[in-house]
């Protein structure tokens, strides 16, 4: 069914007077594919629109993290929110660094998986995040911050050594929970929903290992048995 010419232009004139900006995907669906459309625009508003459980200038601090990470110039909007929010040029070279070292958890994870036993004395996970607080030193960017950035670029990344020791990291430090869901959640716009499923399952094993201590609506999750991928029937 062909749609209405004013319909589609009024949608996307909605978006611009929400966002300030228009973007030629949200024509193809304005256009084509109405219900996706609507669908698209409730979840972009709930990730990045409406104030959940980050504060302004904590979300775009792992925004500018994520979209670094990735090397994601479609964003641009977010290095504005970022500065709208207070975040000044100290605190964007620190996350700029951050999600440098980041791009680093990969060797860790092989030092973990292979060369632990020969450096007992130099865990990985402890010299990964050493050279994170190292590097944020003196820094506007705090180590609360700087893990729930590092929730979101791992997650994003589909690093998930480096995402369960930033995970458990968080715990250490007292970082709310659902502060970190919403950091993790973030990852899904640019990479998709698929690399939240597998950063939820880093979290989900995180938490049944005993390792953390979560809070009663995180240890229900935790508790409800039989999550993972789906598995056939057996054949008759």
């Amino acid at each position: 069914m062909t749609r209405d010419p004013d319909d589609i232009r009024a949608a996307l004139e909605a978006i611009r007077a929400a966002r300030g900006f228009v973007l030629p995907h949200h024509g193809a669906m304005a256009a084509a594919l109405p219900e996706l459309h609507t669908s698209y625009e409730a979840m972009y508003r709930a990730l990045t629109l409406e104030q959940r459980h980050l504060a302004p200038l904590e979300k775009e601090v792992v925004w500018l993290a994520i979209l670094a990470a990735c090397e994601e110039p479609v964003g641009t909007h977010h290095v504005h929110k970022f500065k709208q929010a207070g975040g000044g040029d100290a605190l964007a070279a620190a996350v700029f660094r951050l999600a440098g070292f980041a791009a680093g958890a990969r060797r860790y994870a092989c030092f973990a998986a292979h060369w632990q036993a020969q450096f007992v004395a130099l865990p990985a996970a402890v010299e990964y995040q050493q050279g994170i607080d190292a590097l944020i030193a003196g820094t506007p960017l705090s180590p609360a911050l700087a893990r729930l950035a590092l929730i979101g670029v791992h997650t994003a990344e589909e690093e998930l050594w480096g995402l369960r020791v930033a995970l458990e990291s968080a715990y250490a430090l007292g970082v709310d929970e659902a502060r970190m869901a919403e950091a993790m959640s973030l990852a899904i716009w640019p990479r998709g929903v698929n690399r939240f499923v597998k950063a939820t399952a880093v979290w989900l094993d995180l938490l049944q290992s005993g390792r953390v201590t979560p809070s009663p609506a995180f240890r229900a999750w935790a508790e409800v048995a039989g999550q993972g991928a789906f598995v056939p029937p057996p054949q008759v």
